[in-house]
């Protein structure tokens, strides 16, 4: 294959167009990865609803919660993040976010470099001219180079993992590190009642991961029945709270407390990013609970008049955004644990990676037709 295929859009709203570029040659710290399968994050979707806040560089190829394979590397790219070998034929994953390690953020608050000052995007930022042009999943390889961008991470994903469910250890890391900061403040504990409001993707995730790390019972709090919380039933939600029969944040609130008893949910996880879900959340919760922020990443326009009974209820609010380096490898063991134990397939509906099919999965998206639409370039592959 002397040219790789590339899905990119020109600015938000467009259509996706596939071109073809040269396929670039591999240093000594590089590598190409067949992509097998990536899926469609909602900060895709928010940059191509012209949500993001800052000027990203058009054309450019989106698509970061990718897996797939090796297919060439330079001698001196040996191992990956954790210090595992790699080789031609390994199945690996990169994360989007990659601090830098030497910034004030990653020098003196390692737990927090993902507010680095110098982060690598990898996936978004990068200009879709710059050659070698591969820095999408929306694309036929991805291409690394640790030479021309130091910061980059390369995970590699168990053997025996398919490559679709490897697709998701990026978005499922957000998740189990949000509640590993409820866990660091002792506000998520073995048995804690957990509500979880969003029944997409993330909302799916972190009741998987609620329940893998101990959590007595799980409540979720989103739309439509169809497909997504019959879904969340079948991870395990003990309950589900429907927007669509409870339309009213007094008869959520409500319900959610009929299922938890009166004084109220242990912890809150607010996954849906719709701007009244904070004010709803912090009144499922019992006084002094958790609530945990990882829903808001853009613009949720004014603050509720309520917004004081944060302090008022004397609840400890934990803000989470993405995730570090060490946090990846810790999904992608939860992942390779519990294989088996929940339906991953069906949350994953699959469209091909041809322009009708990107542009009707982050349509199926936005309608909320499927709860994690997933482009299918070679699952083959793995």
């Amino acid at each position: 294959m002397q040219t790789v295929r590339v899905a990119t859009f020109d600015r938000p709203g467009a259509r996706p167009q596939i071109r073809t570029v040269p396929r670039p040659r591999v240093p000594d710290k590089a590598a190409l990865i067949q992509i097998g399968v990536c899926g469609v994050c909602g900060t895709d979707l928010h940059i191509l609803q012209g949500h993001w806040p800052t000027p990203l560089p058009w054309p450019l190829t989106l698509g970061h919660e990718l897996a797939g394979v090796i297919v060439e590397k330079g001698p001196a790219l040996e191992a990956d993040f954790m210090g595992q070998p790699l080789t031609v034929g390994c199945k690996v994953m990169l994360p989007p976010l990659m601090p830098c390690g030497t910034c004030y953020y990653c020098v003196h608050y390692p737990t927090h470099a993902n507010r680095c000052l110098n982060p690598t995007y990898y996936g978004r930022y990068l200009p879709f001219e710059k050659p070698p042009h591969l820095w999408g999943g929306w694309a036929e390889m991805v291409y690394i180079d640790l030479d021309l961008l130091p910061a980059t991470k390369v995970y590699r994903l168990p053997d025996r993992m398919s490559l679709r469910l490897g697709s998701l250890a990026e978005p499922l890391t957000a998740c189990v590190r949000a509640l590993n900061r409820a866990v660091a403040v002792g506000g998520f504990r073995a048995g804690s009642t957990v509500v979880i409001q969003g029944s997409g993707p993330i909302g799916v995730l972190a009741l998987a991961a609620a329940r893998e790390m101990g959590a007595g019972r799980v409540i979720v709090v989103g739309a439509p029945e169809q497909p997504r919380l019959a879904l969340c039933r079948q991870f395990g939600a003990d309950a589900t709270v429907s927007l669509e029969t409870h339309t009213t944040p007094q008869a959520r609130i409500d319900a959610v407390r009929q299922v938890v008893g009166r004084f109220g949910a242990d912890v809150v996880v607010e996954c849906s990013g719709h701007p009244s879900a904070g004010p709803e959340g912090i009144e499922m919760l019992r006084d002094g609970g958790t609530y945990v922020e990882m829903g808001q990443f853009t613009d949720a326009g004014p603050i509720a008049t309520n917004w004081h009974r944060f302090c008022v209820k004397d609840i400890i609010v934990v803000g989470s955004w993405a995730f570090t380096a060490n946090d990846i490898p810790v999904a992608i063991d939860l992942l390779d644990r519990a294989c088996t134990r929940y339906p991953w397939p069906q949350m994953q509906t699959c469209f091909p990676f041809t322009e009708a099919g990107v542009h009707e999965a982050i349509h199926s998206a936005l309608a909320l037709r499927c709860v994690k639409a997933t482009i299918v370039l070679n699952e083959g592959i793995g």
